[in-house]
């Protein structure tokens, strides 16, 4: 990354005065912040108003935050139908296909966590996940869980793909979801992040186990009334290599009644 020295001059202070700020500002970048800068310079010169060139200045410096912490948001997130860029399903022509890579999140560039896939109905939209949540700063040692992506349909439900660290888990190296323990004591650990709270025994309905390949999955159906995902949650985990990797839906009574078949479909089509 090139680095720049930019003068900033500042309507708080006389036009006498100076502040210099030295950032670090990829090529890319460069120029449509000088110009925006050069602007601020041409209007001080023609004597325009502090309040006209206080809001050029804010103009010009609105890119800076994408500048200093390095480029777009974490999340890839597009507020669009996934339908409108998402492959459809060879399978199911009323499925798209997700497949994660390490553009996607944070732990996938980290090579935390191994790509991974599942089928969405195309008009589904994917949500941000906060930096916070996204395991973006404790990247490529997290200590607790974190969201990988997020998905929504107000009409649906919504589901979210959570990764944990094995050794969270386990003290064993590259555990298996069998080696951890039974689908009661995965669940046990893993509900909170289900649920978005709490999680108890008694709301476990179902669990069932699922072989593919060398992969083991543990599946989960729940009823959860006081959850924040949702009264209803189905979930699925595996674990590989350092990672335990949740997926996720949920829906509420009303979106439950129409969609718990397409939840269904989801969850049983994620795989790592």
């Amino acid at each position: 990354m090139a680095s720049v020295s930019l003068t900033l001059l500042s309507p708080l202070f006389s036009n006498s005065s100076k502040s210099s700020l030295k950032l670090g500002i990829s090529n890319a970048n460069q120029t449509s912040i000088q110009e925006s800068l050069n602007l601020i310079c041409i209007d001080s010169k023609r004597g325009v108003s502090v309040s006209q060139r206080r809001e050029t200045l804010i103009k010009g410096l609105a890119l800076l935050p994408l500048v200093v912490f390095g480029g777009a948001p974490i999340s890839e997130a597009r507020e669009v139908e996934v339908g409108s860029y998402l492959p459809p399903s060879p399978t199911d022509p009323s499925f798209v296909v997700f497949k994660a890579s390490p553009k996607d999140t944070p732990a996938l560039r980290a090579g935390n966590v191994q790509p991974y896939q599942f089928l969405i109905p195309p008009t589904w939209k994917q949500s941000r996940v906060a930096n916070i949540l996204s395991g973006n700063y404790c990247q490529p040692k997290c200590a607790e869980p974190w969201v990988e992506v997020k998905f929504e349909d107000e009409k649906q439900g919504k589901i979210q793909v959570v990764a944990s660290p094995l050794i969270r888990l386990t003290n064993k190296p590259n555990a298996s979801i069998e080696e951890i323990g039974d689908p009661e004591k995965v669940i046990a650990s893993l509900g909170p992040f289900v649920t978005g709270n709490s999680y108890d025994p008694d709301e476990l309905l179902e669990t069932s186990v699922e072989k593919r390949g060398q992969q083991t999955y543990y599946k989960y159906v729940l009823e959860t009334p006081f959850a924040i995902t949702g009264s209803h949650n189905l979930a699925k985990a595996t674990a590989k290599g350092s990672t335990v990797v949740l997926f996720v839906a949920s829906a509420n009574d009303k979106q439950w009644s129409t969609s718990q078949k397409t939840l269904k479909a989801m969850l049983d089509s994620f795989e790592v």
